[in-house]
């Protein structure tokens, strides 16, 4: 009787070993990255407020330091991309690339940089717009290891609830080979969100993660593309819901889990 209930033990032991093994290795598996264990795209926003728990970025114009908490909040999250050397050992794997060029050799991953024209007003010496009210988020992809996105790249062929700002963008703002991209939206979450929220422009311009970031495939050193969007004119005194989204035929959104976007609200008083 003890044999036999060893070896239905030992047998049931060795069934559940397999299926982790099938779970975690096998296709389509979920990948455990720097940003937690994830098998879908996710957004994630920055500067980070310094209570974890919370979403909410609150600038305080009537406390004239205050917005250099902010300032080195986002500098703290970005001192790798404005000195490579910090990223250690990988970065001779850096490499210059653009829309025009090929993809990376294998081994190299594409440079992000931060401190251009490319970026407007989101800059370090600009204080990234929070000295003056008009404050940039900076947006940037969960990184999942062979991941590799299916663009929306025909201006006829957009779904209908993509925003309709980014619908006339990809129609009549890029060209083909800047389609190539992972688009990025932000929207109020409801009607006096969206009023609330005033005009906001996207850096780079192409409103988007360009393709020659991905896939993702660990190679060293490697840091995510980004997104910075201004808040040009928030009404201040209100607590701003904004719901930002990544657009490719491959993410999916869904609110309950954030697939595929991101939720943070916006206080400027």
């Amino acid at each position: 009787m003890g044999k036999a209930l060893y070896l239905i033990v030992s047998g049931m032991l060795a069934t559940s070993l397999a299926i982790c093994i099938w779970v975690f290795s096998g296709p389509g598996n979920q990948e455990w990255n720097n940003e937690g264990l994830v098998d879908v795209p996710r957004l994630n926003f920055r500067p980070l407020p310094d209570d974890k728990k919370s979403t909410l970025i609150q600038l305080k114009l009537s406390n004239k330091t205050n917005h250099l908490k902010w300032t080195e909040n986002l500098m703290s999250f970005l001192d790798k991309y404005y000195d490579p050397r910090k990223i250690g050992k990988g970065i001779e794997n850096m490499y210059a690339c653009s829309y025009n060029t090929h993809l990376p050799p294998k081994g190299k991953f594409c440079d992000v940089l931060v401190d251009t024209m490319e970026l407007g007003p989101c800059i370090r010496d600009n204080y990234f717009g929070y000295h003056k009210g008009s404050p940039c988020v900076f947006l940037k992809l969960n990184m999942i290891n062979g991941w590799v996105p299916e663009y929306y790249n025909e201006p006829n062929d957009l779904p209908e609830v993509m925003p309709e700002q980014l619908k006339y963008h990809i129609r009549y703002n890029v060209t083909p080979i800047e389609r190539k991209t992972i688009w990025i939206s932000c929207e109020g979450e409801n009607p006096a969100d969206v009023e609330f929220m005033g005009p906001v422009q996207f850096y780079p311009s192409t409103q988007g993660l360009p393709y020659y970031y991905f896939p993702y495939d660990k190679t060293e050193g490697y840091m995510s593309p980004l997104v910075a969007v201004q808040f040009k004119r928030p009404t201040t005194g209100v607590v701003i819901n904004i719901e930002c989204k990544a657009w490719a035929k491959n993410i999916k959104h869904n609110r309950e889990d954030e697939s595929g976007m991101v939720h943070f609200q916006l206080l400027v008083d």
